[in-house]
């Protein structure tokens, strides 16, 4: 860092310029929305459908698949043939989610918007690739359809990238690249102990909730037990509530239904017209669409969701716990079970009656139910609470190094 600072003390003391994307870079096609004079320059590439990509992969390979969001290896230039690019670019997904990707060298690519540099002299690509890594929710933000949303390129284009010289560019490339490297090593010591953690979690949780099988329930007697219906204990909530009168904050859609997370406001939605279903406190939400099918959520207040995602309600919750059934259907069991029976093709989606008719078994008293959801919650909170446990950690790795990325990536602009 001090290294950083006496480069900036010499080179740029007063600030730096800062340039619209479109005077310093060049992308892969004309876009319908940018003015031909900011792109009086392509660089065109031969695009491959996904999932061809993931057939070619291979081990051993030097050719990237740059796919625009799983990462599907390398495969051979004998394989790839004549389809192959080759330099360094910065790419972003023409359709779906602001995923940013770095490469330099010979690539195979799907469906991605891919930049490159008018001038290393002036813009270093991997400086290019920080500065957008660094304002990927703003690119998000400028992703738009109803369906799978594209990125408005006009937009993008017109953001402004600051422009040091290019030795305080690569000095701020190497400490990144050292800052990236060392969160990795220390994110993946850290999920690797987290895996350890939920495999545990879940061996206690299915024993405690008596999955083994319908007649062997381990040390429970079975007059303690009752097996049920789920359609016996809960419902779908069918109550609607109108768009406009959700605010952004109580609006759960499969894009947040994650634990601890639901709930949090999302950008990109502007409850306008229709109807959402309501949810309440302690309902339970379940995605409903591949591939968010065990996306699961205990509601801690009220608010409106899509058809996305299932909203379930306890019908008697003096004799079933609402946070008992949550267990319940945060299972494998239950997963396997709801993927086995969903219907549809390309997108499928849980079958309602089929999910309705699942078998669950209940202990008869609320004590015993209790006693089981006590337990199961301490190891879901070491697993999953991002207040606690492991996942605050890294967690925390992130933001310390989402800061310093930040704050290396900031300059006074020259005037």
């Amino acid at each position: 860092m001090n290294q950083l600072g006496q480069l900036i003390d010499r080179l740029c003391p007063d600030g730096v310029e800062y340039k619209p994307l479109w005077k310093v870079t060049v992308w892969d096609k004309k876009f319908n929305s940018v003015d031909n004079k900011k792109q009086e320059k392509i660089i065109r590439y031969t695009y491959l459908l996904a999932s061809d990509l993931k057939k070619m992969a291979v081990k051993n390979g030097n050719v990237k698949l740059l796919s625009t969001g799983a990462d599907y290896g390398y495969t051979t230039e004998e394989i790839a043939g004549k389809d192959i690019s080759d330099g360094e670019i910065v790419a972003i997904p023409w359709g779906g989610i602001a995923y940013i990707q770095y490469y330099k060298g010979k690539f195979l690519t799907s469906d991605n918007r891919i930049a490159t540099s008018v001038d290393k002299n002036v813009l270093d690509n991997k400086f290019l690739y920080y500065f957008m890594l660094n304002r990927v929710d703003e690119i998000q933000s400028y992703y738009r359809g109803s369906g799978i949303k594209h990125p408005d390129m006009a937009k993008i284009l017109e953001m402004r990238i600051p422009l040091p010289p290019p030795p305080v560019q690569r000095e701020i490339v190497r400490i990144l690249d050292n800052f990236t490297e060392l969160t990795a090593e220390l994110t993946a010591e850290l999920t690797a102990e987290l895996t350890a953690r939920k495999k545990q979690y879940e061996y206690y949780r299915d024993l405690l909730l008596l999955l083994n099988n319908d007649t062997n329930l381990g040390e429970r007697k079975n007059s303690e037990i009752e097996w049920t219906k789920l359609n016996v204990i809960a419902k779908y909530s069918d109550s609607k509530i109108e768009a406009i009168n959700v605010d952004k904050k109580s609006y759960v859609g499969v894009d947040n239904l994650l634990p601890n997370r639901a709930g949090k406001t999302i950008s990109n939605y502007v409850p306008v017209e229709g109807r959402l279903s309501y949810f309440k406190s302690g309902d339970i939400l379940i995605g409903n669409i591949r591939p968010y099918l065990k996306k699961i959520w205990f509601a801690t207040h009220q608010g409106g969701t899509n058809g996305d995602v299932l909203v379930i309600q306890v019908r008697d919750s003096e004799k079933v716990l609402p946070r008992y059934l949550f267990h319940i259907l945060s299972t494998d069991n239950f997963f396997f079970y709801n993927v086995q029976n969903s219907r549809g093709a390309k997108m499928p989606r849980g079958n309602k009656s089929s999910i309705m008719d699942y078998s669950i078994a209940v202990p008869k008293t609320t004590e015993v139910q209790q006693q089981i959801v006590n337990i199961l919650d301490r190891f879901d909170a070491l697993c999953n609470d991002i207040t606690i446990g492991l996942p605050a950690e890294i967690e925390a790795r992130q933001k310390q190094y989402e800061y310093y990325r930040d704050k290396l990536l900031s300059f006074k602009e020259k005037k």
